[in-house]
């Protein structure tokens, strides 16, 4: 069965930085593509990065281009989230989210195309 754990949440300053990590196991997933979503309390569950697994191209939601950098290691089945000059408004809980197929770019910001998701973990931004 497909797992997936989210690691690398805290509490940081406004303007500083973390790095998230999202490790898979289970199965292998050398194709498809993987997501970050993020939830604040009292707001629905957001788009924030996107990253095929095969040619890694990229895309990033409006709120965090410029800041946030998503990568992969298909070696170790693992997923990272850079976040850099975090904002008090980035505080949420993100998840990471697999397809196993490869979406196109708007249905790849839409939560309902990933069958898997992991735990979530917890970043606060502090002002």
């Amino acid at each position: 069965q497909v797992q997936l754990v989210e690691s690398g949440g805290g509490l940081v300053q406004a303007g500083g930085s973390l790095r998230l990590s999202c490790a898979v196991s289970g199965r292998t997933f050398s194709t498809g593509a993987m997501g970050w979503f993020r939830q604040a309390p009292g707001k629905e569950r957001e788009f924030v990065a996107r990253i095929r697994w095969s040619i890694g191209s990229t895309d990033y939601a409006d709120s965090v281009k410029g800041r946030f950098t998503i990568s992969r290691d298909n070696a170790k089945n693992t997923i990272y989230l850079q976040m850099n000059d975090l904002k008090p408004e980035d505080t949420a809980v993100y998840y990471c989210a697999a397809s196993r197929f490869i979406p196109a770019t708007p249905q790849a910001r839409s939560d309902r195309s990933y069958a898997y998701w992991g735990q979530g973990t917890q970043v606060t931004v502090s002002s």
